[in-house]
């Protein structure tokens, strides 16, 4: 299973057909330390919203403290 990788350069790369295989796990390599970062820097600020800005995006309080707890890799 193949995830989605949204950095333009990293997509084009990836979509190349004749990487070779150290380079295509490179590029693999990058897209998913780049979504980890992307997870732990908006649970990390998920984490320091008041009561009001949760209600506006549809949260409980206790729905964003369990989310901001989860670990980067956890989907």
């Amino acid at each position: 299973m193949t995830r989605a990788i949204h950095h333009r350069p990293l997509t084009l790369l990836n979509a190349s057909p004749r990487l070779p295989l150290i380079a295509a796990l490179a590029v693999r390599f990058a897209a998913t330390v780049t979504l980890w970062q992307r997870r732990r820097s908006t649970r990390l600020n998920l984490g320091k919203l008041d009561d009001r800005l949760l209600q506006d995006v549809g949260l409980t309080p206790r729905a964003a403290h369990n989310e901001a707890r989860r670990a980067f890799w956890q989907i």
